[in-house]
């Protein structure tokens, strides 16, 4: 019913979540809910985003992407202009 580029397909949220346990969470024993907020937010912002290496991404981490596509959208903006 679902396949890949469908609005139905969640593999991707499947696959971070996997990671998620795997990497951050997987025989962790949180003391709270609040230590686990904050494990798994830095687990996000400092790891995730910042130094994982994503193949999709051409094996840059999500905010080295960023950073890219921002550069020459600036630079095709320049140029336009």
């Amino acid at each position: 019913m679902s396949g890949k580029g469908h609005c139905d397909d969640n593999a991707v949220m499947e696959r971070f979540f996997l990671n998620l346990k795997m990497e951050c969470v997987w025989q962790t024993h949180y003391a709270n809910h609040q230590e686990a907020i904050r494990d798994i937010s830095h687990y996000i912002v400092a790891f995730y985003n910042a130094c994982r290496l994503h193949s999709t991404l051409g094996y840059l981490s999500p905010n080295q992407f960023e950073s890219n596509v921002a550069e020459i959208h600036q630079n095709t903006s320049i140029e336009v202009s």
